[in-house]
């Protein structure tokens, strides 16, 4: 059981300094995304590139496509994703199940329904700074079983990359990174801390909370909503209630910011345009880590004639 002075090591609450709805639109072939970060009210949140609460149902999906740059991590929350690359790595990623994909110097790839009905996840990307966009691709999977858990007085977490309440995951992120999925029953309070300098946001899937400061601003907040948490001038966590009657789940993520020039252009994620011209030209050329993009193809592309 870990100790109670885990998750009260919280001196100041930041503050909530901008809230919006992320909203439905169309991403992939036929997939529903709810874009937060990476739309056009908030392009970038350093080292943050996007995050996608995404809906599909085959056949609909993400059908082979390119990476380079960043990091992508896919937490499943319902259903099942089948990953293929032209690596020839190939996996399910269940329920409950991460991939935590470093992209690198390049991967093509393509994530499809791996069952019936309609899987549901989150799928986040994270900078990498210019000394490790071009590293070689790797991954790091956790099974849903193998995830650290831990509760104490009615606060439940998931821990996918860094730690709270005792437990810590095992996850090695290339861009220091914390990722915590929430769950607070009804009448729970949280107080969890997050690095200083670091960027932080809240993200609700389920139910309602408050977040904040009990001695400042309150701000409540429900599913698909998107909370900024503010940086600088005091605050070294985050503060977060249940006053409703049904839990509420939400994830806390937070990043150290690279400070670096972001020069993007769909999956490509560099520093300057000379760079993305070169990405452009290695991925039509096949060359510079994109030798193996010449003859692959999905096996889930070529049975659904993608």
């Amino acid at each position: 059981m870990p100790e109670r002075e885990d998750s009260c090591a919280v001196r100041e609450s930041r503050q909530v300094v901008k809230k919006f709805l992320a909203r439905p639109q169309h991403e992939g072939v036929g997939a529903i995304v709810r874009r937060s970060i990476g739309r056009f009210e908030l392009k970038y949140f350093d080292p943050f590139l996007a995050l996608d609460e995404f809906s599909v149902t085959a056949p609909a999906g993400f059908p082979d496509h390119p990476h380079r740059g960043f990091e992508t991590v896919t937490y499943m929350l319902q259903g099942a994703v089948l990953h293929e690359d032209f690596e020839g790595h190939k996996g399910t990623i269940g329920a409950g199940d991460v991939q935590w994909m470093t992209a690198g110097r390049g991967i093509v790839h393509s994530e499809m329904p791996a069952a019936q009905g309609t899987q549901k996840g989150l799928q986040l990307w994270i900078n990498l700074s210019s000394k490790h966009k071009m590293v070689e691709p790797r991954y790091q999977e956790i099974a849903s079983k193998d995830i650290a858990e831990a509760s104490i007085d009615g606060v439940k977490v998931r821990v996918i990359a860094g730690e709270a309440l005792g437990a810590k995951s095992p996850v090695y992120t290339v861009t220091p990174t914390m990722y915590l999925d929430f769950t607070l029953k009804p009448g729970a309070q949280l107080r969890q801390p997050i690095p200083a300098r670091w960027n932080a946001f809240v993200y609700v899937l389920e139910g309602e909370g408050g977040f904040g400061s009990a001695t400042k601003a309150v701000v409540t907040a429900s599913a698909h909503h998107l909370l900024l948490l503010s940086n600088g001038g005091g605050g070294d966590g985050l503060e977060a209630w249940n006053k409703s009657l049904k839990p509420v789940r939400f994830v806390l993520v937070g990043g150290e910011p690279l400070g670096e020039p972001v020069a993007q252009l769909g999956p490509f994620v560099m520093n300057t345009e000379e760079e993305i011209d070169r990405t452009v030209d290695d991925f039509e050329n096949f060359v510079n880590g994109f030798e193996k993009a010449r003859h692959w193809r999905s096996e889930s592309g070529i049975s659904l004639g993608f």
